[in-house]
């Protein structure tokens, strides 16, 4: 479930907020509007780990790019920042980011990403 607040940032303020409150999870829309991610439930959870752990095991066998959890949010081209239930880069494209891009929120769209509509609560 995703509660919408009235706050609007800048992707500065949004990254230093991330680092202030590791505990929270958020994403920032390309308005700069803050959005709270709720957590999932235990249906949603488990159903999240089987794809998390699909595309791995396809990727390890694959060895073509990176895999990345729902912690892992994306600085998009358009102006938000989003963590995808499930995302993958391709290596190229990751190999193609610097460092400090890799360790903050990387600047670049997945190649591919997974959604779970989640159960109302």
């Amino acid at each position: 479930m995703v509660q919408t607040s009235t706050r609007y940032v800048t992707q500065a303020a949004f990254e230093q907020l991330c680092h202030e409150h590791p505990e929270r999870m958020m994403e920032r829309t390309a308005q700069g509007e803050l959005v709270d991610v709720s957590p999932v439930g235990g249906e949603g959870g488990s159903r999240e780990a089987d794809l998390i752990g699909d595309v791995i095991i396809w990727n390890r066998q694959a060895q073509l790019g990176k895999v990345f959890s729902s912690q892992s949010a994306f600085k998009l081209p358009f102006g938000s920042t989003r963590a995808p239930d499930v995302a993958w880069v391709s290596q190229d494209r990751w190999d193609a980011l610097t460092m400090e891009q890799r360790i903050g929120f990387p600047p670049i769209c997945p190649d591919f990403v997974i959604e779970l509509r989640s159960y109302s609560l």
